[in-house]
């Protein structure tokens, strides 16, 4: 076991020591080979509340096979109790003590610090307010109260007057901590303002700076870790920037799903602290053996599918048929290995773009 939690690996472990940053192979299914998945929600499990279809049997049979869940989210706003209940009324297995927030790592963080009973100003929800008020500290809403913190974290109901106490207590040198620092959450309308974006109120009128708790900072994923005594976790998310760059940093493997904020033209243009161990199309992929990337013919083969550097002024190439997904897979390897295309992100984007076409990606 490392310092961060993860279990260590030789090179010839699945997920490890990948040659060439390409997306691993694994012959048995996830769920056996890995005892623990700490899954992010929104976008993975449910999209704005509404159940993505196949989680909830992907997870009874992940559960089925021995494989512990634990739900890792940054989203401060509800009690574990409540998660657990809307959870349960979609068919996924789960209780109370499986999930793991980011307020309750910000709370952590804080109790660490802070005086038992001090005063903490909350800008959040009720979810924020008893993970604060479980750690021994006092949850107020006025600067008047003298608190020692002010905690941020997302909640829909924030108003501009409670934003403007939390600006008055950090003038008068209150410690700053965010529960994370996601700038969208996404909705079945699309991407929404999410608890970063809301910071930067606070921080563009006080010109402090928080300390983060929740992914992809070590707190969340270290609280995560130990909460359900995993040696060998795989962390389960949508997002690049947060829940697979949490994984790396806190020396795991990890499985990108493809039902909530990442394109795949995204993940082919990821630096390496952005790229998964495992890429599947959702959570389905946690009960399948995931087939190697070999290279092949000068580029990498998975499945039917061969991905290379393309000729002339094409970025990449790709060739084959088969499963869209193995193709993904090839190209992953390829784009990682290549690094992105010249120009701006915007032709970086369209570059991407326009060689996943031939993968006949179903939209």
């Amino acid at each position: 076991m490392n310092g961060n939690g993860a279990a260590e690996a030789d090179d010839a472990t699945p997920g490890r020591g990948r040659a060439g940053h390409r997306p691993a192979g694994c012959p048995s299914p996830l769920s056996t080979h890995y005892d623990a998945a700490l899954l992010d929600l929104d976008g993975v499990v449910y999209l704005g509340g509404t159940p993505i279809p196949r989680a909830a049997d992907a997870l009874q049979h992940a559960a089925a096979r021995g494989m512990k869940l634990a739900y890792v989210t940054n989203n401060a706003s509800r009690t574990p109790h409540a998660i657990a209940a809307q959870l349960v009324s979609m068919g996924v297995p789960a209780s109370a003590g499986d999930i793991v927030t980011s307020a309750q790592a910000a709370a952590h963080v804080l109790a660490d610090k802070l005086p038992a009973g001090a005063a903490v100003l909350v800008v959040g929800g009720a979810g924020l307010r008893q993970a604060v008020r479980e750690r021994g500290l006092r949850p107020v809403t006025s600067a008047a109260a003298m608190p020692l913190a002010v905690v941020q974290g997302y909640a829909p109901g924030i108003d501009y007057g409670l934003l403007a106490e939390a600006v008055l207590a950090l003038n008068a040198g209150a410690w700053y901590v965010l529960t994370n620092a996601d700038p969208t959450l996404p909705t079945p309308r699309g991407a929404q303002p999410g608890n970063g974006s809301l910071a930067q109120v606070l921080i563009h009128a006080t010109g402090c700076l928080p300390v983060v708790a929740g992914k992809p900072e070590p707190p969340l994923h270290a609280e995560s870790v130990q909460r359900v005594g995993a040696k060998r976790p795989l962390v389960v998310g949508d997002r690049l920037d947060t829940d697979i760059e949490g994984a790396f940093r806190g020396g795991a493997d990890s499985l990108l799903v493809l039902t909530g904020v990442t394109h795949p033209a995204e993940l082919l243009l990821a630096p390496q602290e952005h790229q998964p161990s495992y890429v599947s199309a959702d959570l389905a992929g946690l009960n399948t053996g995931h087939p190697e990337v070999v290279p092949a013919n000068g580029g990498f083969r998975c499945g039917g599918w061969v991905a290379s550097a393309g000729a002339g002024d094409a970025w990449l190439a790709v060739t084959g048929t088969g499963e869209w997904i193995d193709g993904l897979r090839a190209l992953c390897a390829a784009a990682w290995a290549a690094g992105p295309p010249p120009g701006s992100p915007e032709e970086q984007h369209r570059a991407a773009e326009v060689v996943l076409t031939a993968l006949g990606r179903p939209r």
